[in-house]
């Protein structure tokens, strides 16, 4: 089977937790950069890294690299790569990107130039002067960064992150990789209670439950890769047998808990969609207020902002509400991601450690409180 060459987008922040799963999903070549990881692989590969990956965007294969200061130099790279090995004379290629500190600016242009390359290799190639595109969507996409060029074939679809059991969600979802990332950052292997007193939607209690059951996040959606013809059909299907062989069972305690029922029915909803209902389950309650559910655990938590959902300083008056309720509750770990940057002044308690992520296009911190003394490093 080919080998090729992929290249993985992933929120800033979590460019070394992408690099350490796909590691442990014994991905060849593992290289980590600003924003994205790279590796190398097969078709198994491909389909293995966007039905398994938690924390990763989507899973492109690089079809180019070059350099490229004028539209020419543009064009003339895309002629020159071999597009006809992963375009069908009836497959749909459209194209997006973006463009970053190159001379090369014009996303729309920079678009119809690389269209417009596309469709002449792909039509001398086929011997055809007019290109159908009415089979399957092989997505080409590319980055335009201080004058360099890749180009890149999607074959994810959807973002890695739309899971399938979202559909709806509450004013401020967080997204399902960072959600992941998050418990992933805390060490959590099944055994520990987890609550989240802030659950919404319940992104982070049932990706905790999917990490708990290691069930595959892609096992029950489509990719684009699926109908690229080049691709054996059973593979899909076989990988998703080995994933299903792999999964765990047991008797795991996760909880999420929110103030608002209507966000704890959507929680519940959402885990019976992931398929973890008996594994997550949901509560109304106070996060300020309610008991503790277990003596010891970890509580991992994306409180409301105050840019989105609540105006700052009652953000602030929650977070220090928090931190009294939460003052002697030492067998507990905590992890709390928020925007603002005095939340250990409002909270009361100067973190062991905390690590910058982005949630979206908001710069956060994650505040960890892991029982660690004696440093009080940040």
């Amino acid at each position: 089977m080919t080998n090729f060459e992929f290249s993985v987008p992933c929120l800033f922040g979590l460019e070394g937790i992408v690099g350490d799963e796909l590691r442990r999903l014994n991905m060849e070549n593992v290289r980590v950069e600003n924003g994205r990881v790279l590796f190398s692989g097969d078709g198994r590969a491909l389909a293995k890294a966007n039905v398994c990956l938690r924390t990763g965007e989507r899973v492109l294969i690089v079809l180019a690299d070059f350099p490229a200061k004028t539209f020419e130099e543009l064009f003339q790279g895309v002629c020159h790569c071999n597009l006809e090995d992963y375009i069908p004379k009836d497959g749909a290629f459209p194209v997006k990107g973006h463009c970053l500190n190159s001379t090369l600016m014009s996303v729309p242009d920079c678009q119809a130039i690389i269209k417009k390359a596309a469709s002449k290799r792909l039509g001398e190639k086929y011997g055809v002067t007019w290109l159908p595109e009415t089979g399957a969507k092989y997505q080409l996409q590319f980055s335009i960064m201080n004058d360099r060029v890749q180009l890149y074939l999607d074959t994810s679809g959807p973002g890695l992150h739309k899971r399938g059991y979202r559909a709806n969600a509450n004013d401020a979802p967080l997204r399902e990789t960072l959600a992941a990332a998050m418990v992933m950052l805390t060490k959590y292997r099944g055994r520990d209670f987890v609550w989240d007193p802030f659950c919404g939607s319940g992104t982070i209690p049932i990706e905790a439950a999917l990490i708990a059951r290691n069930k595959a996040p892609g096992m029950y959606r489509r990719f684009s890769g699926e109908a690229f013809a080049w691709l054996p059909a059973d593979l899909w299907g076989e990988v998703r047998a080995e994933a299903k062989d792999k999964e765990f069972q047991g008797n795991y305690r996760i909880l999420g808990s929110d103030n608002d029922p209507k966000c704890v029915s959507l929680a519940m909803a959402n885990a019976r969609k992931a398929g973890v209902e008996n594994v997550a389950k949901f509560q109304d309650g106070d996060a300020t207020k309610m008991s503790l559910p277990a003596d010891s655990g970890i509580l991992i938590c994306n409180p409301p902002y105050g840019q989105r959902m609540l105006e700052q300083k009652s953000a602030q008056q929650l977070y220090a509400a928090l931190g009294r309720h939460l003052k002697y509750a030492d067998g507990w770990k905590k992890y709390i991601i928020t925007s603002e940057p005095e939340f250990e002044h409002y909270f009361g308690k100067r973190c062991d450690k905390k690590r910058k992520l982005y949630n979206g296009m908001i710069q956060c911190n994650y505040f960890m409180y892991t029982g660690a003394r004696g440093n009080g490093k940040k």
